[in-house]
């Protein structure tokens, strides 16, 4: 049927239906991991072949009360979901209406007719997310918590090995991952403990609970990351492995004293599906093509700058995944392994014993390595080392803390590396940024208004404005009117007009030498063709570019 409808050629079903044969997957599964057609274009046939409808499936359009009938457990067994009642039957969702075993044994609990509709899997797990969130869980938990430990403090400390907090923090995390959090925030404050989510770089609260619960769960995150536990007055660091909706979860924690107890912050890093190629992060064609050019050629270095979660590390994982290969010797040096990427050697900081990244990259160099990453220029030692590195014929591969890449080079400068060092071993500089995409489900067009115009016209020199768009808020976007983030970019190639302006050490010179080099492809420019081809909003352009705002 996809041949008929020239979807898929027969080349590509051959290829497919081989790889169903040895892998024994599904073959839609084959047709959309390989890009040879879509989720969608694939329910759209199979409810053609199956003789059934298809619906695009939305919260909106469920029933709670009919949906919860099957656990999520079940649901997402059978990946179908009861829809609706409509009178003589239950409109049910499935992903494949084919998998009779499922279609009886849902039967089965309903004990209802049952009217089939075809959905695409995507969409059925973020209804599933989006219904069976656990706030009032977690809720429930920390009262649960809160009756046990009453206002005793030694029945808090002991509380750490109690069934409820351990429930607690299990929910906490699962939560997150579902709502795409980055962090959680634990907050304790004079009557309450506050807990606040990081979900596309905003911070957005998710539970509210009595103060007094507030230390048997920092002890009990502090012992699962083998902290001090008796030691509240100074900050600590830490990790630990958790799972949360069956993946892999590395957790950074890090715990502060404040006035009302230790406030803990953690960073969730999923150890399954973060890795992004390069072509997939949404860096314009012109610095991707440039970036492709400088990886597959001379040594030097090349760094990436931005603020902290701006996917630095991201980009540059992207990067290493493209030189990758049997014959390429590749050392990492981080703190901590952000992701695991096989056939490279990579290496964790521990500050506390003396594994400083200094020491680990010179050990490094003695490893015979073709591509070093170091995780952040962090000081001079490490800066004069990875230039020198860079210097001596290897690819090295860093990130640093800078507003915009063409005060990168200056801000070496700052930290104490030499000017020659500078001007021979740095080759490319990229600044990113991340800014939040409108919700692609409550998404409409609008038109500036006079503030907005004269930014756009001032910082885009932009004439027409029609395809704007902005979010009006939704449930699957919290109401925010932003889903995801994008990647905004800016590149200076240290060329020998801009080495030469560097070396005489005038930085009007420099400045001048740096902007004129970077021209369309600055900052500003991607972010306004981000605004204009609608896939985020001038407030979040206004937002990101900072001093726009102002001159508008």
């Amino acid at each position: 049927m996809l041949v008929a409808q020239n979807v898929i050629t027969p080349e590509q079903l051959t290829l497919a239906l081989a790889d169903q044969k040895r892998s024994g997957r599904r073959l839609g599964r084959i047709l959309i991991e390989d890009g040879f057609s879509t989720e969608d274009v694939i329910a759209r046939a199979l409810a053609q072949q199956m003789r059934v409808p298809y619906l695009d499936l939305t919260l909106d359009l469920v029933a709670p009360h009919i949906a919860k009938v099957l656990t999520e457990a079940q649901a997402r067994r059978f990946r179908a979901l009861p829809i609706d009642d409509t009178g003589s039957a239950v409109r049910v969702g499935m992903v494949d209406p084919s998998d009779y075993q499922a279609f009886d044994e849902i039967q089965r609990l309903l004990r209802r007719d049952v009217d089939l509709v075809v959905v695409t899997e995507s969409r059925l797990n973020n209804v599933l997310d989006l219904l069976h969130a656990k706030s009032d869980q977690i809720i429930g938990l920390a009262r649960k918590l809160e009756e046990d430990i009453g206002f005793d403090t030694e029945a808090a400390a002991a509380a750490v090995d109690d069934a409820p907090v351990t429930k607690l923090l299990q929910t906490l995390f699962d939560d997150a991952v579902r709502a795409r959090a980055s962090d959680i925030h634990i907050e304790p404050m004079e009557r309450k403990v506050q807990i606040r989510f990081r979900v596309d770089g905003s911070l957005v609260v998710h539970t509210e609970a009595e103060s007094r619960i507030a230390p048997a769960v920092v002890q009990k995150l502090k012992l699962s990351a083998g902290l001090d536990i008796a030691e509240r007055r100074l900050p600590q660091d830490g990790r630990f492995l958790a799972r949360a909706r069956n993946q892999p979860i590395d957790m950074r924690i890090s715990t502060m004293p404040t006035q009302y107890g230790e406030s803990v912050v953690l960073r969730l890093l999923p150890q399954q599906g973060g890795l992004l190629s390069l072509d997939r992060i949404g860096m314009p064609e012109a610095i991707l093509r440039r970036v492709r050019e400088y990886i597959s050629g001379a040594p030097g270095m090349l760094l990436v700058t931005g603020p902290t979660g701006s996917g630095k590390t991201t980009t540059l994982y992207g990067a290493l995944a493209e030189m990758n290969s049997p014959t390429t010797k590749i050392v990492t040096v981080e703190d901590p392994v952000e992701y695991r990427l096989p056939g490279i050697t990579q290496v964790q900081i521990n500050e506390k014993i003396g594994l400083s990244f200094a020491t680990v990259l010179r050990s490094t160099l003695r490893q015979d390595p073709d591509i070093v990453l170091v995780g952040e220029m962090r000081d001079k030692d490490t800066v004069e080392t990875g230039l020198r590195a860079a210097m001596t014929g290897h690819m090295v591969l860093s990130t640093l803390h800078t507003n915009d890449a063409s005060s990168t080079p200056l801000r070496l400068l700052d930290m104490g590396a030499p000017r020659f060092l500078i001007a021979t071993s740095l080759r490319m500089v990229l600044a990113q940024r991340l800014l939040r995409g409108v919700c692609p489900e409550c998404k409409v067009p609008y038109h500036a208004n006079a503030q907005e115009d004269t930014f756009l016209r001032t910082w885009c020199g932009a004439s027409d404005t029609t395809r704007l768009a902005r979010g009006t808020g939704c449930i699957h976007c919290n109401n925010t009117g932003y889903l995801g983030r994008l990647g905004a970019y800016e590149m200076l190639e240290m060329t020998p007009a801009v080495v030469a302006a560097f070396n005489s050490g005038d930085p009007h010179r420099y400045t001048e030498a740096a902007h004129q080099q970077i021209g369309a492809l600055s900052l500003s420019h991607h972010v306004c063709s981000l605004v204009l081809e609608g896939k985020t909003s001038v407030a979040e352009a206004m937002r990101m570019l900072g001093r726009g705002a102002e001159t508008a």
